[in-house]
């Protein structure tokens, strides 16, 4: 395991952090961290190197595609390849309760454009047997839905990327025009960060199925873990959180591909609606208010 090369993207905090560390303490022979602010990125690093690991850093925005472009590069040209992507960077609505165009655009173009981006420079870098692991979300399950017509498309076996795209753009669309309309989603609350990631497992399972070489891509709901981006409300802690990624990356068979998985370990079937274990806000909900974040 030492000559393998692991790459966990927007992990100067939170689970991305964690993962790095969990990398680093099992082995991995090059793990990088990377962030979009090198002062957080680097910090991140003098962080790990005191507890005697040895990360390395690299800065990166997901949504810029220079810094993708120039990153991959740098990963073919030093190490000649790549071993496991965790694909963890992500934005959550700025708003918890209200959904508007601009930041429904600020949450799908990091959450899930960016992968497409990813995509398009690391995955011609991928070592055959690669593993890829999209950190999703409960929010990201196809009970988040109600439009039978979305569901359909997105959960039929020939799948396309332009069936994506179109799911992507129907939404961004709809909050545009002001024609959101309640009956096609479970609960609106948190709702431009849900279809970012039913976009992105519908999107982990075209990727499957494209990639070739061995290599393995599943989706990940990691748990309602206390990070900044749940105002540090949740279940688990970013170490026990970061168990899950991990256990994709370096101990699940190479044989299971285009799955998703629970903070647990389980596989769940992702394409049945009536699975219902979409995100609840009420649950957060309660923890905000026990944490007096919202009265």
């Amino acid at each position: 395991m030492g000559d393998k090369l692991a790459v966990v993207t927007g992990s100067n905090k939170g689970i991305g952090y964690a993962t790095v560390r969990q990398l680093c303490k099992r082995g991995v022979g090059y793990v990088y961290l990377t962030a979009r602010d090198i002062k957080r990125g680097e910090k991140a690093i003098e962080n790990l190197k005191k507890e005697g690991f040895k990360p390395l850093f690299y800065q990166l925005d997901v949504t810029d595609r220079n810094s993708v472009r120039t990153f991959a590069e740098h990963l073919k040209q030093t190490h000649g390849g790549l071993d496991i992507l965790i694909n963890n960077a992500a934005l959550i609505t700025s708003n918890f309760t209200e959904t508007t165009y601009e930041d429904s655009v600020r949450v799908i173009d990091a959450n899930y454009f960016s992968i497409l981006t990813i995509q398009e420079y690391m995955f011609p870098i991928l070592k055959d047997n690669a593993r890829v692991i999209n950190i999703s979300s409960d929010c990201g399950h196809i009970s988040n839905l109600k439009n039978t017509y979305w569901i359909n498309r997105l959960t039929k076996q020939d799948i396309k990327l332009d069936d994506i795209n179109a799911f992507v753009n129907w939404f961004l669309d709809s909050v545009k025009n002001g024609t959101l309309n309640e009956e096609d989603f479970q609960e609106m609350p948190l709702l431009a960060y849900r279809i970012s990631k039913i976009a992105l497992c519908s999107l982990t399972r075209v990727q499957q199925k494209e990639v070739g070489r061995g290599i393995s891509v599943n989706s990940l709901h990691p748990g309602y873990v206390k990070t900044d981006m749940t105002k540090t409300t949740g279940f688990l802690t970013i170490e026990e959180a970061s168990e899950a990624p991990v256990y994709l990356a370096l101990d699940v068979d190479q044989s299971v591909k285009g799955k998703y998985f629970w903070f647990d370990k389980t596989e769940k079937e992702w394409a049945d609606p009536n699975l219902k274990i979409h995100s609840t806000y009420a649950v957060v909900e309660k923890c905000l208010r026990e944490l007096n974040i919202i009265q």
